[in-house]
């Protein structure tokens, strides 16, 4: 056996339990066997059962506001091969609108639900005319009252005017128009908690209408008021970070928010953003993104990160599982949850390129510190064909992500070394020649300086 470099025998023996890896030195006929069927219960790993479907009703707990009526509808339109599913989103998100004042939305779900949750579920006219007739007497005191601010001009007033508009159309649905007016206290803000709670305002409504542009740059106003920042401030502002990086897919960028998350955060931001969500998000976007030693340092060592990971111990287990070169059962974890994550409002779009990302590191990791690899073990431990490991080793190879070459017809990939020996005649040879150039220009110098040749052409000027 002949391993590149010296890689711990510990990391050695948690390949080999986790698929097998065969080291050749020479023929490969000679290699010791290892046995294909090794599991993730040796060393005692746990048996991963089959992935949960998701319990809407836990997951709707966990949010509040508008952000819990557009997750459950969003839920609601992506698992139509669900019907129990479907229907429990659509009666969750009916019940919470008829909380609020959004009847646009409300009658938007009456519809979808289309007379499948029984009657109490049908379309309440009556509930709808007073809520609207409500708003238009509402909005019309707003108008007078800010009229008046305005004609007094009453600077504090005015804001707080504007602020209850933003409010008000908030919370009838129409974005829009809450942008517009909380983006309007700005001109009236006299201290930094103003500005804070203008940012933020603007940024839970931005995040609400997927204007992520927006989201950035009111982040970093916040944030240029640093003195009247408290940590759960601080926490919300990296968590509305975080999210607008992911939806830019600078997954990198967004693991570093999330990371950075205080855990005074809690449930105190769940009209955006739940702590499990911060667990999840964080912990993809780094195991896609982050390398070994910033896993281990920013990651698994993160004491206030753990605190959020153990919301969520799936993420928590197969970070580990990952960082350990337990691959197969990061795998088997990243395969239970994928449905349930294909269902997040932010995260579904990502969860492809966030688990391409992962795999082609998990494999790059995998062979990194050996000479030869048997293919057979490797499909084994990836649960893939060797012919569809093959084409992903291809592509990684092709990419110059994996040094190698693959010896098709044994099913073998060979790691590519440096031809030290040539290496080395060459740095001799380079190191000969800047002896030589350095030799010869020191007789150079020596030979002026003795026939005094710049004193000479000194003198004939």
């Amino acid at each position: 056996m002949e391993p590149e470099g010296s890689p711990s025998l510990k990391m050695i023996d948690e390949i080999h339990s986790n698929g097998g890896i065969n080291l050749c030195d020479g023929d490969v006929d000679d290699e010791p066997s290892i046995d294909d069927t090794t599991t993730t219960t040796t060393n005692n790993r746990p048996i991963i059962s089959s992935g949960e479907q998701l319990d809407v009703e836990a997951y709707g707990g966990l949010y509040q506001g508008r952000t819990k009526i557009m997750r459950l509808l969003f839920i609601a339109e992506n698992c139509e091969s669900n019907p129990a599913m479907r229907l429990e989103a659509l009666r969750m998100a009916h019940d919470e609108i008829k909380k609020g004042e959004n009847t646009q939305l409300y009658r938007e779900v009456v519809q979808k639900i289309d007379g499948e949750l029984g009657p109490n579920y049908a379309m309440d006219s009556a509930w709808c005319d007073s809520v609207d007739r409500r708003a238009d007497q509402k909005k019309e005191k707003l108008e007078n009252e800010l009229n008046a601010y305005r004609t007094n001009l009453i600077k504090e007033s005015i804001r707080m005017g504007y602020n209850d508009f933003g409010d008000f159309y908030y919370s009838h649905g129409a974005l829009g128009d809450a942008f517009k007016s909380y983006v309007r206290t700005r001109d009236y803000c006299t201290t930094s908690k103003h500005i804070i709670h203008m940012c933020l305002s603007a940024i839970l409504v931005s995040i609400e209408m997927g204007q992520f542009t927006h989201v950035t740059s009111y982040v970093s106003k916040a944030e240029q008021s640093p003195e009247a920042l408290d940590p759960i401030t601080a926490a919300k502002l990296r968590c509305a970070a975080g999210l607008a990086h992911l939806e830019a897919k600078k997954y990198k960028l967004a693991a570093r928010k999330f990371l950075e998350t205080g855990s005074e955060l809690g449930s105190h931001y769940n009209e955006v953003i739940a702590p499990q969500d911060v667990a999840t998000y964080g912990g993809l976007c780094a195991l896609a993104s982050f390398d070994r030693a910033e896993l281990k340092s920013k990651v698994i060592d993160n004491v206030n990160f753990r605190n959020f990971l153990e919301l969520v111990p799936e993420v928590r287990e197969l970070i580990n599982d990952f960082y350990s070169s337990h691959y197969a059962s990061c795998l088997d974890y990243l395969g239970n949850l994928k449905a349930n994550l294909l269902l997040d409002i932010h995260l579904h779009d990502h969860v492809e390129t966030l688990y391409d990302q992962i795999r082609n590191k998990a494999l790059i990791q995998y062979t990194h510190p050996f000479v030869s690899v048997d293919l057979q073990m490797m499909a084994n431990a990836f649960k893939t064909s060797v012919a569809g490991l093959e084409k992903e080793l291809e592509a990684l190879i092709t990419d110059d992500q994996i040094q190698a070459r693959i010896d098709s017809h044994n099913k073998i990939l060979y790691a590519r070394h440096a031809d030290q020996r040539n290496a080395t005649f060459q740095r001799v040879l380079q190191t000969g020649n800047e002896f030589d150039r350095d030799v010869r220009s020191m007789l150079l110098r020596a030979n002026l300086i003795k026939h005094e040749y710049n004193l000479r052409a000194a003198r004939k000027h």
